[in-house]
């Protein structure tokens, strides 16, 4: 027997033996990601379709599903909590639940009641119309009548542009659109998550609707760019950090718009974000850039 193979061989495994014994020391000091109820993440939502809802057991919906692949990834499991939007941001405030999601909007005031992810997409003003019309712009409005629903923010801005021919009110979304199809209504101002769903349920509207042109000096409100955040209880830095690392995967993977396209909302103006990063020097660093989907997302 040659010796000195031997004993380099016995060296070799032994050196072998205390990497493995290193390696499962180390997966097993690893703990879970904090939650309020161990293993579980505590979601509140308010069961807005195409954002949030619940079914078969299962969180659902763009923000929903999307949340629910991430949570996976980390080892938890949903525990819905369904509720109002009012009581959503008051239990997630008082650390009731771990996060709250819906099409939530990135505000600076929000910043000091929540941990606010990274987006998981943008959403701005669209015009709905038909889809023989290519509306973008404030100018192409001229002479048009255009309709949103009562108590909406953009009404005092829509109200100033310049030519329109009339602000049309209603009371719901549903009632705005029936004007649309039946061409009583030639632009619509309405949630652009909600009317995407909408149009892909229902191809023989003949619709379609296409973000407005910013002009961000006259009309700011209309003009504005908003991140799609989640909402995190401001004490669970742990859970918000660990969101943000898998929401980053996330957008190179194109995970975000995967799970978008399923709702009718795969188009690649929801995954460009504002020109400007208005959340730079506010709860992101002076210099932060807003995620960008890689155009390997939209090639089919």
């Amino acid at each position: 027997m040659n010796v000195k193979r031997y004993t380099a061989r016995l060296i070799k495994s032994a050196w072998a033996g205390l990497a493995i014994v290193a390696l499962s020391t180390e997966f097993a000091s690893a703990e879970p990601v904090k939650t309020i109820t161990p293993g579980k993440l505590t979601v509140a939502f308010n069961g807005d379709m195409p954002m949030t809802g619940f079914k078969d057991g299962k969180l659902i919906g763009t923000d929903g599903e999307l949340l629910a692949r991430l949570a996976e990834r980390l080892g938890l499991e949903i525990e819905p909590r369904q509720m109002e939007w009012s009581g959503a941001i008051q239990t997630t405030k008082q650390g009731q639940a771990d996060l709250m999601l819906g099409s939530m909007g990135w505000t600076k005031e929000r910043t000091e009641v929540f941990l606010m992810t990274d987006p998981l997409y943008y959403f701005a003003t669209t015009l709905l119309q038909n889809k023989g019309s290519n509306i973008t712009t404030f100018a192409a409005m001229d002479g048009l009548t255009i309709g949103t629903v009562t108590g909406f923010t953009p009404i005092p801005e829509m109200k100033t542009i310049p030519g329109i021919k009339e602000v049309k009110l209603y009371d719901t979304s549903d009632a705005v659109i029936r004007d649309v199809v039946a061409g009583r209504l030639d632009l619509a101002v309405l949630d652009p998550t909600l009317v995407e769903y909408a149009l892909l349920q229902n191809p023989d509207w003949g619709l379609h609707q296409l973000p407005l042109t910013p002009e961000s000096d006259i009309f700011p409100i209309m003009s504005t760019k908003y991140y799609s955040i989640i909402g995190v209880w401001p004490e669970n830095k742990d859970l918000y950090a660990a969101l943000n690392a898998e929401l980053l995967k996330a957008w190179d993977e194109c995970l975000n718009v995967e799970v978008m396209a399923k709702y009718g909302l795969g188009a690649d103006f929801w995954f460009m974000g504002p020109t400007s990063d208005y959340r730079g020097g506010v709860d992101r660093p002076a210099n932060w850039k807003s995620p960008t989907s890689p155009e390997k997302c939209f090639k089919k």
